[in-house]
């Protein structure tokens, strides 16, 4: 019983997780989006003044956010992965204990 609780709850901080990653992975696309848009409206109101730095460092950002972006694509999978294996396990166990329980009750 107290497996079945840890597993439900190991499941439940998964799915946490998993939807803490989809909000960030959302919101980066989002400031991309807004970054984009930025870089836009800089270039169409023709402003020569440190365009140059402005748009080097929105290219830059755009490209760390896609990093990042990616970066928590392979935590997703990593993490989903661990739970794979948790649940592996856990089916090892609980085959473990039932052929233990048959061998107790035959002796």
């Amino acid at each position: 019983m107290q497996l079945e609780n840890e597993t439900v709850f190991n499941e439940a901080v998964i799915e946490e997780r998993e939807q803490g990653i989809r909000d960030i992975h959302q919101q980066i696309g989002e400031v991309i989006e807004i970054f984009k848009d930025l870089a836009v409206l800089v270039h169409e109101q023709g402003y020569m003044i440190g365009s140059y730095d402005i748009n080097k460092n929105i290219v830059g950002a755009e490209a760390v956010t896609e990093e990042a972006s990616r970066q928590l694509v392979k935590a997703d999978k990593t993490q989903k992965s661990g739970s794979n294996i948790a649940c592996l396990i856990l089916v090892i166990v609980v085959m473990v204990l039932l052929i233990l329980i048959i061998l107790l009750k035959t002796l």
